[in-house]
């Protein structure tokens, strides 16, 4: 498992850490980032999933790695995945060739 607390959601560490602060509107961060209003709207607001697409472009506006933007969302995405953990049998033991 991951963790117990729930990660935080990439779009709400880009609104509070980065747009609120610049004193952007969400208009003006979309236009920089060459998004709609739109598209940024939701992810800021955590209706959407980070898209790899969107961690470049934030990567770049930021001077942050895409990576770091996209484990963000790995990890939230795990562990909303783990809390209806799928029932699965073992394979058993594997046997190297």
């Amino acid at each position: 498992m991951i963790g117990h607390r729930k990660p935080t959601h990439p779009g709400e560490i880009l609104r509070e850490d980065v747009i609120i602060p610049l004193g952007l509107t969400v208009t003006e961060a979309a236009k920089r980032l060459g998004v709609t209003r739109k598209t940024l709207s939701a992810l800021i607001n955590c209706k959407a999933s980070l898209s790899p697409e969107m961690a470049v472009r934030v990567g770049k506006a930021t001077k942050t790695s895409p990576e770091s933007w996209l484990y963000m969302q790995a990890k939230l995405d795990l562990w909303l995945a783990e809390q209806k953990p799928p029932e699965v049998e073992d394979f058993g033991e594997v046997i190297a060739a």
